[in-house]
């Protein structure tokens, strides 16, 4: 069976806990995603995630200054991850479970990629990709 490293997609690019909204925003803008991995400033490890909707409801919403409110700010569930070398299933597993769209993955700590919904769409069988979206949905 594929593992996670298999199934996701490198070259993510994280903000850093102490860069802006607005830097975010700006970023997401650029690399045209709708979420990003929070890395730690000094560590470089992931802290959570930030997505669009996080910034317009807390930030935007609220009245906050995007340029001086930072990420890590944001407030952040359950932070769910994906190991490099577990079974995708596993991972699928762990998306269903948690209702999430996309799961970080890392490997001794670092982040080396993500999983989206649009990638278990594109390189698992239809029935496991429908059993996910419904979960998420539901």
């Amino acid at each position: 069976m594929a593992t996670a490293r298999e199934l996701m997609h490198t070259g993510c690019t994280c903000v850093k806990s102490d860069d802006s909204a607005a830097n975010a925003a700006r970023l997401m803008v650029q690399l045209n995603v709708g979420a990003l991995p929070i890395c730690g400033a000094e560590d470089e490890k992931i802290k959570g995630m930030v997505t669009d909707r996080d910034l317009v409801i807390n930030v935007m919403a609220a009245g906050e200054d995007a340029e001086a409110y930072t990420v890590d700010r944001l407030p952040q569930g359950h932070l769910v991850l994906a190991d490099a070398n577990e079974d995708v299933e596993i991972t699928i597993a762990k998306m269903k479970e948690h209702q999430v769209h996309r799961i970080p993955v890392i490997d001794e700590g670092r982040l080396v990629g993500i999983i989206a919904l649009a990638d278990v769409s594109h390189r698992m069988p239809e029935a496991v990709t429908g059993g996910l979206v419904e979960s998420i949905r539901s």
